[in-house]
């Protein structure tokens, strides 16, 4: 299992002037050898007075603030050590995206779970935009918004900066067709179709579709509208009505209700619809992706499994 995710930040005591980076990260993180110091550098997880630093002999200075973001990154990229072909041992062990659509103004991608979207403190390789970025032939490609990692489906990011204004401005107006797929725990209420809960202290509005019962009432695959996008929204309006993403350990449960049905393989998340107007021809354009083989192999078992 990936240690979790931490922050230690200190300041360059007057001792410490002139050491080399790496030393310094060694001499203040605890248990954090110069080896691993260097290995967090090279995913770019160090950072030093709020500037992302990659240099182990770079020479530090009294009074600056260096953050050293530790988690799962550097734990993996730790087996593989440093270097360049470090690095491309540890994406080739990535799960695979899916191109689903691509032109001269938008990229269409089917993220899998388990792959971050973006850039993190932790680390700025190993993410969707960045594989995406370094593809040959790939070119300039901007972030417009994100799926969680646990989450998997259907991300658009631009490739031009008009159509990256113009996607962010959609995104912004909440102009834009998203759906995803989800298995919740319990049987959903038929009536209740709409959430509205703040999240994060912003409004937040969720539209929802029961679309069949599994496992005997003990489960259900459910459709969700996103009218609003803030971050986990689905997750912590679900949970909040009492009926959890299954698979969900941040904010719900990670095992279903009732012992003999089957756990969720993973996060039980799916976005499996995107819609907008193309930022080039002012046409509407539209994808939609099915659950993929992981979740739709263990909802067949939730099917077989509907009788109590």
């Amino acid at each position: 299992m990936a240690s979790a995710s931490h922050t230690v930040r200190f300041v360059v005591p007057d001792d410490d002037d002139g050491l080399r980076l790496d030393q310094a990260l060694a001499r203040h993180v605890p248990g954090l050898s110069r080896r691993r110091a260097r290995v967090l550098l090279d995913i770019g997880g160090v950072f030093v007075d709020r500037a992302r630093v990659k240099v182990a002999g770079r020479i530090v200075r009294a009074g600056q603030t260096i953050e050293a973001n530790l988690g799962g990154a550097l734990e993996r990229a730790a087996a593989e050590g440093t270097g360049t072909a470090a690095r491309e041992r540890v994406d080739a062990a990535l799960p695979a995206y899916h191109v689903v659509h691509e032109d001269e103004h938008v990229l269409v991608v089917d993220k899998p779970a388990g792959l971050v979207t973006a850039p993190t403190p932790e680390s700025d390789r190993g993410n969707l935009l960045d594989l995406l970025q370094r593809r040959p032939g790939g070119g300039t490609v901007y972030l417009v918004h994100r799926l969680d990692m646990p989450t998997s489906g259907l991300l658009v990011f631009a490739r031009t900066p008009a159509a990256n204004r113009e996607l962010g401005d959609r995104f912004a107006a909440h102009d834009v067709e998203r759906a995803y797929l989800a298995v919740v725990a319990g049987a959903w209420p038929e009536a209740l179709v709409r959430i509205e809960r703040p999240v994060g202290g912003r409004r937040a509005v969720t539209h929802v579709l029961a679309r069949e019962v599994l496992a005997g009432g003990r489960a259900t695959l459910v459709r969700f509208g996103l009218e609003t996008g803030r971050s986990h929204q689905i997750r912590i309006h679900a949970t909040a009505v009492g009926h959890p993403v299954l698979g969900d350990t941040q904010h719900g449960t990670d095992a279903l209700r009732g012992a003999d049905v089957p756990r969720a393989p993973r996060l039980a998340l799916h976005a499996t619809v995107l819609g907008f107007v193309h930022p080039a021809t002012g046409e509407r354009v539209r994808w939609e992706r099915p659950l993929p083989d992981e979740l739709a192999g263990w909802v067949e078992t939730l099917r077989a499994g509907d009788t109590p």
